[in-house]
């Protein structure tokens, strides 16, 4: 029974762990976030806020960049520790500036913290075995 509840019939790979979590920050960022800001680019830039002394079209435009760019890199596990901190930054931003870090109700920052830890993760851990990284 303690085996069972332990689960330690199934291989431990931390790799395929990795992989596993840079497929679905990955894929999730690029296709649910990213490709949105990208196709409608000017709406985006025009919601942006002006943040760090900067336009909000240059801000929207980093947020593009990590968003599109930097999640490709991701789930090839491509520059992926470099990707990791450019997404760690958006979210970063994205939680505190633009969220107000706030967790729950309207206009609540959970999933740029969720996104966050996760490209925390990967900065410390790298791509692992099953990446372009290591190829």
């Amino acid at each position: 029974m303690l085996k069972l509840l332990n689960l330690s019939f199934l291989p431990k790979s931390p790799a395929a762990g990795l992989l596993i979590l840079r497929l679905s920050v990955g894929l999730s960022m690029l296709l649910l976030h990213g490709r949105l800001k990208i196709l409608n680019f000017s709406a985006t830039a025009e919601k942006f806020p002006a943040l760090f002394g900067m336009s909000s079209s240059v801000n929207a435009g980093l947020a593009v960049f990590a968003e599109v760019v930097c999640s490709a890199l991701i789930i090839l596990g491509l520059f992926t520790r470099f990707a990791a901190l450019m997404l760690a930054i958006t979210m970063a931003t994205a939680f505190f500036m633009v969220h107000k870090a706030t967790l729950v109700g309207a206009g609540s920052g959970e999933l740029a913290l969720v996104y966050l830890f996760a490209y925390v993760t990967l900065l410390f851990t790298g791509a692992g075995k099953f990446s372009a990284d290591r190829a």
